[in-house]
């Protein structure tokens, strides 16, 4: 049996996989390696893979290719005995989908799509997908709760990402194929994207350049480190979707079915104002922080808080790595990997 993990030479899709084959899983690999940041990250992470591989004799498979690509991703299966598929390719970055919409549609919506169809065909018995914290939006009800309708996104990528809730619920009714959606909140960590916050302060404050705090850093963020997600997903993985006997038409629980499918928060619980996070990297790189405050971005929501009770309850977990304890760590990974002198 093999675990499909698209996506895997992305940020989260890295770490997913090399935890699969640490624990000596068969792992099969998609990803295009495109240039949305850096690709000698993306090499850099699959090189990793493929050593780890060698290392725990797990088999390891990679395909380069865009999952938008419909007989690439057929072809895939074809070639591979996949029973269980981690979804964590998508076009990621908030502010990016108000500037390039198209590829969000491509990655999110076309890809899904062909995943969902290659699933329903090649008779896989678990589905986990990356949703988002994003899908919140407007909604200010502290903290989020699966249970709670998500229907006013402020950005297309969060539209991108309830769609796929939606779409894999059609695929769970029609076809009963267990389903389970994670929403992440602001992961973060060593081999994080380049264009993400810690990666472009760190960076700024080891040159002596300012770093651009929006919202005067007033916002709060439920920051979770991605060794925690990691260790979510596989239980979601390990746990595959189920109906809920006591779902009531009449009152439709929007996290749960009478389909086999799931939706969970992975996060700290234990939102972070963006200037403590501020601080704690300035603690691990012993500088101080030129801050050049600005106003909420377009698409920024002010505070993200995430209910874990469902993750707990149903998987026996909780994230708890502190953000002290998680930017140090990366702040270790950034200096010996990409600061240069």
């Amino acid at each position: 049996m093999a675990i499909l993990v698209t996506g895997n030479a992305g940020f989260i899709g890295f770490h997913t996989a090399k935890t699969l084959l640490e624990r000596g899983d068969d792992v099969v690999g998609i990803d295009v390696v495109n240039d949305y940041y850096d690709p000698t990250i993306k090499e850099a992470r699959l090189n990793i893979l493929e050593e780890t591989a060698a290392r725990t004799n797990a088999r390891y498979s990679f395909v380069r290719a865009n999952m938008a690509d419909r007989p690439a991703v057929e072809k895939m299966f074809a070639d591979h005995d996949i029973r269980r598929v981690i979804n964590l390719a998508a076009q990621a970055g908030v502010r990016y989908s108000l500037e390039n919409p198209h590829a969000y549609v491509e990655s999110n919506i076309v890809g899904f799509t062909n995943i969902l169809e290659a699933c329903r065909h090649g008779g896989v018995e678990h589905l986990v997908y990356a949703s988002t914290s994003s899908v919140y939006g407007a909604n200010k009800a502290m903290p989020f709760t699966e249970h709670k309708g998500v229907d006013h996104p402020l950005q297309f990528y969060a539209a991108t990402k309830k769609a796929n809730e939606l779409m894999a619920h059609s695929y769970s009714h029609l076809y009963r194929l267990p389903t389970t959606g994670l929403r992440f909140f602001t992961v973060y960590g060593p081999w994080g994207r380049p264009d993400m916050a810690l990666f472009l302060f760190t960076k700024a404050i080891l040159a002596g350049e300012p770093i651009n705090v929006f919202n005067h850093g007033n916002h709060t963020r439920d920051f979770t480190y991605v060794t925690d997600i990691v260790e979510g997903v596989i239980r979601a993985c390990d746990r595959p979707a189920q109906p809920n006997p006591d779902w009531d038409a009449f009152n439709p629980d929007p996290a749960t079915s009478d389909a086999p499918y799931r939706i969970y928060n992975i996060g700290n619980n234990n939102p972070v104002k963006l200037t403590e996070y501020i601080e704690a990297l300035e603690h691990s790189l012993g500088r101080t922080a030129i801050r050049n405050l600005l106003p909420l971005q377009a698409g920024d929501v002010p505070d993200t808080f995430a209910d874990v009770s469902d993750l707990v309850n149903d998987l026996g977990y909780k994230p708890a790595t502190s953000v002290r304890e998680g930017v140090a760590n990366f702040v270790a990974w950034y200096l010996e990997h990409v600061h240069k002198g």
